[in-house]
C-alpha cells in the first residue's frame, strides 16, 4: 500500500511557532492596501505546506496530478484572485487545543475563520460567537461551491441533525476533517478481543504499559464507556429500536452519579496506566515503550505508519463499548467577520478552496486525516483510496496476503450497505489486504458496525463543565479538590 508520510521536522516547526508569535505564518509579505485581510486559525500541523518532490506525486485514474510547489494558503490567494478578481492575505496562525482558541478569543484575539472540534463549535453557537453561513454556500450549482457539491452525505446528515438552542450546526460550521477514537495496540502483545474493550486501561496485566489521553472529554468518553459497559452491551439494549439516542443519551450523561463513578474509574486507570500523555503516545507505541495507547483515528495512521517504517505492525480499534465520532470544522467567527461581506466571502471561498478534491487530498496526505469531503461527480476521493489502499490479485499473490472486500459506500452515499444496489455497492468496494481490518483502512474510513456505535459528544454548560472539570481535578491532582475542601 502507498502510506501518507508527514513533513514535520522540528527545526520548520520551531520556525512556524516563532513566526505565529510574532507575525502571521502566511501574509507576512508587503502590505496591500486593496486585499482583503483573511485572519484563519487552525489546528497546527494540519494544513499543506507544499514543496512536494516528484516522486511523492499522487497520479489517479481519473488523471488528477497532485504534486503542489506552493503551500495551500498561497494557492488559496492565488485561486481566489483569479476567480473573484479581489485580492485576499491570509493571515494564518495555530491553536494546539480547542480550550486555547477559545481563551485566545476571549484575551481578545479576532480571527475571521476558525477550525474547532464539535464541542467547541456547540458551545460557540450556544454563545452566539459565530456567523452562519450564506444560502450561496450550499448552492451546488455553483461551480466554486466545492463544499456543497463535494461533502460526504453521511457527514451532511450528521451536522444537519445535530442542533444546539435550534439552530443547526450545519447553518455555522462546515466540515474539515473527521473521526473516531479508539485504541492503537501491538498485536504482538495484545489480543484483538482485549483491544475491542475500554477496560483494557485497567486490565492490570499492561499495568504501566498502556496510556490514556491527557484529556477530560476524551478520559471521560472512555471512562463512561467502561461505566455502562454491562448495559450498553446488552441484548436489549443493543436490540432497542431506539439504540442509537439511547447510546447517545448514556454516553453523554453528566448527572453526579454518572460523574462520581466515571471519576472512580478514572483514578484507577490513573493508577494502571504509564502516563496521561497528549502526543507523546504516538512516539511511545513506535519504540515500543507502551503496547496500548487511546488515540484518534488520524493520529492512529500516522502511528501505524511510522511503526511500518520501522518494520513493527500495530492496529487501530474502535472499542465495542461505544467510540467518539469527532469532526473539526471550519466556522466564522461573528467578532471577525463584523458585517463585512468581502470578509465573508473570502471566508467561505477559503472553506470551499480546502473542499476542492484535489486539495481535500493534498491535505489528506500531509496530515494523515480524513477529510469530510467525498467528492461528489468528482472521482478523485474514491481513486485516492484505491490507490492508497486496493491491491490487486496478482501483487497479493506475489506478497503472500489474502485480499477482501471492505465497503464504505455509506461515506460516498450516505446510505448504508443494505440501502444500496449491488452496482453502487461495488462501486464504493476497496479490494484491500485483509490486514487492513483492523489498521490505516479500518481507522480512516471505520466500518458500518463502527458508526452504528458512534457518539458525537455534547458540549457542556456551565454547571455540568463544573462538575466535570472538579472530577478531572480530583483524577489528575490526587484529589487536591477535596483536600482543599471542595465536594
Amino acid at each position: 500500500m502507498k502510506r501518507f508520510k508527514c513533513k514535520f521536522f522540528s527545526v520548520i516547526l520551531s520556525v512556524m511557532i516563532l513566526c505565529v508569535s510574532v507575525l502571521p505564518l502566511y501574509g507576512c509579505g508587503e502590505d496591500e492596501d486593496d486585499a482583503i485581510v483573511l485572519r484563519v486559525s487552525n489546528w497546527e500541523e494540519y494544513i499543506d505546506e507544499g514543496e512536494w518532490d516528484e516522486e511523492e506525486a499522487i497520479e489517479l485514474d481519473n488523471g488528477t496530478v497532485i504534486c503542489p510547489e506552493n503551500s495551500m494558503i498561497d494557492d488559496f490567494e492565488a485561486w481566489f484572485e483569479e476567480t473573484y478578481g479581489k485580492k485576499v492575505r491570509v493571515e494564518y496562525s495555530t491553536f494546539g487545543t480547542n480550550e486555547e482558541l477559545y481563551n485566545q478569543m476571549l484575551m481578545g484575539d479576532v480571527y475571521d475563520l476558525a477550525c474547532p472540534s464539535e464541542y467547541m463549535i456547540q458551545k460557540m453557537i450556544a454563545e452566539d460567537m459565530l456567523e452562519p453561513y450564506t444560502k450561496d454556500f450550499y448552492n451546488a450549482s455553483d461551480d466554486n461551491n466545492y463544499y456543497a457539491k463535494g461533502v460526504s452525505p453521511y457527514i451532511k446528515n450528521v451536522f444537519d441533525n445535530l442542533s444546539i438552542d435550534g439552530k443547526k450546526l450545519s447553518d455555522y460550521a462546515a466540515g474539515y476533517m473527521w473521526g473516531t477514537l479508539g485504541i492503537v495496540y501491538n498485536p504482538e502483545v495484545i489480543t484483538e478481543e482485549e483491544a475491542s474493550h475500554w477496560n483494557l486501561l485497567l486490565d492490570e496485566k499492561y499495568s504501566k504499559r498502556v496510556t490514556i489521553k491527557d484529556s477530560v472529554r476524551d478520559a471521560y468518553f472512555a471512562g463512561n464507556s467502561i461505566f455502562n459497559e454491562a448495559l450498553i452491551t446488552s441484548s436489549a439494549f443493543l436490540n432497542a429500536s431506539d439504540y442509537k439516542s439511547k447510546l447517545d443519551a448514556t454516553i453523554n450523561a453528566t448527572d453526579s452519579d454518572t460523574v462520581n463513578s466515571v471519576e472512580d474509574i478514572l483514578s484507577r486507570i490513573k493508577d494502571n496506566v504509564y502516563s496521561f500523555e497528549t502526543d507523546s503516545g504516538k512516539a511511545d507505541m513506535v519504540s515500543g515503550k507502551v503496547v496500548a495507547n487511546q488515540q484518534w483515528s488520524g493520529d492512529a495512521v500516522y502511528t501505524l505508519d511510522q511503526a511500518e517504517e520501522e518494520g513493527v505492525e500495530l492496529c487501530y480499534s474502535a472499542p465495542k463499548e461505544a467510540t467518539n465520532l469527532w469532526f473539526d470544522g471550519w466556522c466564522m467567527l461573528r467578532a471577525g467577520i463584523d458585517g463585512d461581506a468581502e470578509k465573508k466571502l473570502a471566508a467561505e471561498a477559503f472553506v470551499n478552496f480546502m473542499s476542492r478534491p484535489d486539495n481535500a487530498i493534498r491535505n489528506m496526505w500531509y496530515i494523515g486525516y480524513t477529510s469530510v469531503i467525498a467528492g461528489g461527480d468528482d472521482s478523485s476521493m474514491l481513486d485516492y483510496i484505491n490507490w492508497t489502499y486496493s491491491m490487486d490479485e496478482e501483487t497479493a499473490e506475489e506478497e503472500g496476503v489474502e485480499l477482501m472486500e471492505y465497503p464504505i459506500g455509506y461515506f460516498f452515499t450516505g446510505k448504508f450497505e443494505d440501502e444500496l444496489d449491488a452496482e453502487t455497492s461495488v462501486k464504493y468496494t476497496i479490494v484491500a489486504d485483509s490486514a487492513q481490518m483492523n489498521r490505516q483502512l479500518f481507522a480512516q474510513y471505520p466500518t458500518e458496525e463502527v458508526m452504528a456505535r458512534s457518539v458525537v459528544m455534547e458540549y457542556f454548560d456551565k454547571d455540568e463543565n463544573e462538575r466535570i472539570n472538579r472530577m478531572w481535578l480530583n483524577v489528575r491532582c490526587f484529589d487536591l479538590y477535596k483536600f482543599l475542601g471542595g465536594k
